[in-house]
């Protein structure tokens, strides 16, 4: 006489139990199930063998103890025929299929009124020793953490009569992962509860929420995760209301837009080219915004990102339509304005409710070979307040704005990064050159004619007085820069020399 098969069953995601449990039951399974699941499937009318008829234990510490017993890890860990013996002597019976899935941690303490108390009570410890137990001997135990794999498994079972080996071992896989992926989320959540940074072990875990079509070149495989316990505003949760799915580098290139839309709380629209801003305009209103973003750069703008901060109405989308876009994104577009913009089959057009800042990454992670570069994320408060003017001239009220601007746009400009702005357009942005007076020529030659009235940022000093004396030719009065080079005092010669009003930050925003 063939054995029975059993089957083990502890969820707190009841989704796909009850089709499960009937399966199980119709392919021969005797079913044990611990509290919560029992319950379930008893008042659904499915036969089940509860745990502490297995153990001979009532569950007890408010379910704290209910599956730490021998009868259930000996179940799971015996290896047939070695440990037969043990199993007759203890009068164990074998566990041949296990579905757990965990208390809802990450879900608990996603809630920001969440109690620590409560959120200790969520970490589960009977479902994780279960799941190692079953994936360690998964040579002869099935073991499931995710209700997608549900019909996976009855599939084999009514083909096979059994599960495949490559099958367990792949479910022993996705079950390691699962409990791992846990306790980084509880690992997270201490070192939030202590304040500590930069811990010893970092502990991190995303999920998959995409596969996409390639990388940063077709011939690179390319998927984007997700941290499920941020709530940092993201492109990850915009929603998508027309066009294709966004690719690798439309990830990349709407994340820096809406790290660069951040800055500003006037209308503002910015578009974003290979992750550098090739327009950034501020206005009374979003298509006042727009115009002066497109000025901009006309030309760079083709085939770019551009993220609003303003409702899109109907007349802003006729003006857009016939601008070459990857992907638009706003809080909201008006009925009207979707409609128009959808006749356009390949526009990505996406809605992004305005988030709490505040609750932006603290941190942010650069893979190298062999290793992985962590730094706080470059998010510090500046104070006008705190910059000093260290020129004979003094900047005017008007270029105390444009310094403004040009200060939050040249933090998101790649190194070396040189933006020529007035007080509500970029005119001018040299990026990315290999050295600094590379760049004041390209923001030089790109805001020719548009000089007058406008301020130049610096993410970093000038090493030479080469800029100094290119940009002392053009009619510039005044700049900004961190400050901090051996050679400052020769820049602040060349700047009174040429009346120029220069103010240092001494915050530096290098980024590479």
């Amino acid at each position: 006489m063939t054995q029975k098969k059993r089957a083990l069953l502890s969820v707190s995601d009841k989704t796909g139990l009850l089709e499960l449990a009937t399966s199980l039951r119709i392919l021969g399974f005797e079913i044990l199930a611990t509290g919560g699941t029992a319950n379930y499937l008893l008042n659904q009318g499915i036969e089940i063998i509860s745990v502490e008829e297995v153990t001979h234990y009532p569950e007890m510490m408010d379910g704290r103890v209910k599956t730490l017993h021998p009868a259930i890890h000996g179940g799971l860990l015996a290896q047939l025929p070695k440990h037969q013996g043990d199993l007759d002597a203890a009068e164990i019976e074998v566990i041949d299929l296990l579905c757990v899935n965990l208390y809802p941690f990450k879900e608990t303490i996603a809630n920001s009124a969440t109690l620590y108390t409560e959120a200790i009570e969520q970490i589960d410890i009977g479902g994780p020793a279960m799941i190692r137990s079953g994936a360690k001997n998964h040579e002869r135990v099935t073991v499931v953490v995710d209700p997608d794999d549900y019909g996976l498994v009855i599939q084999e079972l009514s083909q096979y009569k059994a599960i495949t080996d490559k099958t367990r071992r792949a479910l022993a896989g996705k079950a390691y992962r699962h409990t791992a992926s846990y306790d980084a989320a509880i690992a997270q959540y201490f070192l939030h509860q202590t304040k500590e940074d930069l811990p010893e072990t970092l502990t991190v875990s995303y999920s998959r929420h995409d596969a996409l079509r390639y990388g940063e070149n077709s011939h690179q495989k390319a998927v984007v995760y997700q941290d499920e316990t941020s709530q940092a505003p993201s492109i990850i949760n915009a929603e998508i209301h027309h066009g294709k799915a966004l690719s690798y580098n439309n990830y990349r290139d709407a994340d820096s837009a809406l790290r660069l839309l951040s800055e500003f709380t006037h209308p503002t629209a910015v578009a974003i080219k290979h992750m550098n801003p090739c327009g950034v305009g501020s206005g009374e209103t979003l298509s006042a915004a727009f115009e002066r973003c497109f000025e901009s750069d006309p030309v760079s703008i083709f085939g770019g990102i551009l993220a609003l901060n303003r409702e899109v109405d109907l007349a802003l989308a006729k003006r857009l339509y016939p601008i070459f876009l990857e992907v638009i994104i706003a809080p909201k577009f008006t009925e009207e304005a979707l409609d128009y913009l959808k006749k356009k089959k390949n526009i990505r057009l996406l809605s992004l409710a305005e988030s709490d800042t505040s609750q932006e990454k603290k941190y942010e992670m650069t893979t190298i070979t062999g290793g992985l570069l962590v730094q706080e994320a470059d998010n510090i408060k500046e104070r006008v307040e705190d910059w000093r003017v260290v020129t004979k001239r003094k900047p005017t009220n008007e270029e105390i704005e444009a310094l403004k601007f040009a200060w939050a746009c040249v933090k998101h400009v790649k190194s070396n990064a040189i933006v020529i702005t007035n007080a509500n357009q970029t005119l001018g942005i040299g990026a990315g050159q290999m050295n600094r007076i590379g760049s004041v020529e390209l923001a030089l030659q790109q805001a020719h004619g548009r000089i007058e009235e406008a301020v130049l940022a610096s993410d970093a000093f000038f090493p030479m007085p080469d800029s100094l004396e290119k940009i002392a030719t053009t009619g510039i009065k005044a700049i900004i820069q961190p400050g901090g080079s051996i050679r400052d005092q020769e820049s602040i010669d060349l700047a009174d020399a040429a009346d120029i009003c220069m103010i240092f930050t001494d915050v530096r925003h290098f980024k590479h």
